[in-house]
């Protein structure tokens, strides 16, 4: 009797163990038909169909939105190329920054969106090339606040002389103390090359003007909050400060960098000699020098590698000749020839 018991539970359980096999043959049968029901009805999305939606959604074609991104930049480099004569990669490298810091500053984000990074500019370009002037024409066209600063003036915290907090100070004032409005401006710092480092000299003294004002330079270049002297000048424990966030401010710098065409001369190696040397090309890379310069070059002349780090873009204004200057006096707006006409009317 037990024994047939047990041959019935041997029975009923190959049953199952079959039902279960064809239960899973079944459903692998429906599921690689779904799949090839999907395969024929999947659409791959390409960006004509993404456009096809951000029209259907704002109302304006995508190709239009495109076309006015262009013309917004385009005239900003038409009002650049009207009043600055050459100098075309530094007015396309400052035109793009402008405008990626418009589009930067006016994106909204969402939690899981890609955060812009600003990308702060410095110029070189010899005395007279037009670097203050490119600045003060972008500053003319633009709709957020502009300052122009001079670095010559600033020494380390402590000394006689202006905090670098004080170009913020210059900002404000630019734009009647908005702290939103100053917190989206852009600073133009001109002549970066004076607070260059003064070589391993042995003397006892601070570099104060120097390398401590690079160092103080760091973290407002980067992004943090700084308290601003209303009144710019030295910072008094009494006084009543202004809180700035510098992550969306723009910061541009320039200078003449005199002497670094030795040092990229020494690096590009000019003076090569030998029957394979190209003595044309040799002698225009000398004329123009400034084309090769690159921040390994500017950290040689005296800039500290962690303020390079905190300006990415490096351009370079060509040195002028006998074409140009003639176009300077005869070409821009306010030609000086212009004004002498103006001068005899």
């Amino acid at each position: 009797k037990i024994k047939a018991v047990k041959n019935q539970q041997f029975e009923l359980a190959a049953n199952l163990r079959d039902k279960e096999k064809r239960l899973i043959e079944q459903l692998e049968d429906e599921q690689s038909r779904w799949e090839k029901e999907l395969a024929k009805h999947r659409e791959i999305v390409d960006e004509e169909k993404v456009a096809e939606v951000v029209a259907m959604m704002t109302g304006v074609p995508v190709q239009r939105i495109a076309q006015a991104e262009g013309a917004r930049l385009l005239k900003m480099a038409d009002e650049l190329k009207n009043s600055v004569i050459g100098q075309d990669e530094a007015k396309k490298v400052l035109s793009v920054a402008v405008y990626n810091h418009y589009k930067r500053i006016t994106q909204k984000t969402q939690p899981d969106d890609i955060e812009i990074d600003k990308s702060n500019i410095i110029m070189i370009g010899e005395t007279g090339t037009g670097k203050t002037l490119l600045a003060k024409t972008i500053a003319k066209m633009l709709n957020v606040p502009f300052a122009i600063v001079d670095a010559t003036v600033f020494t380390e915290a402590g000394y006689v002389g202006e905090d670098v907090e004080s170009m913020l100070t210059r900002l404000l004032q630019n734009c009647n103390y908005d702290v939103n409005a100053a917190e989206k401006g852009i600073v133009y710092v001109d002549e970066i090359d004076k607070i260059a480092r003064k070589g391993d000299n042995p003397s006892i003294t601070r570099d104060v003007s120097g390398e401590g004002v690079q160092q103080g330079l760091l973290k407002m270049l980067e992004g943090t909050e700084v308290l601003v002297p209303p009144q710019g000048g030295r910072k008094h424990p009494e006084q009543k400060m202004i809180k700035i966030d510098t992550k969306n401010i723009l910061f541009i710098c320039g200078g003449a960098f005199d002497g670094i065409d030795k040092i990229i001369a020494r690096r590009i190696n000019t003076n090569a000699i030998g029957f394979n040397v190209d003595k044309l090309d040799q002698e225009q890379k000398k004329n123009n020098l400034l084309q090769f310069v690159s921040a390994q070059d500017l950290k040689s002349f005296g800039l500290i590698p962690e303020l390079l780090g905190r300006l990415p873009v490096v351009t370079h204004l060509d040195p002028l000749d006998k074409a140009t200057l003639r176009n300077i006096l005869t070409e821009p707006k306010n030609a000086l020839v212009k004004q002498y006409k103006r001068l005899f009317e």
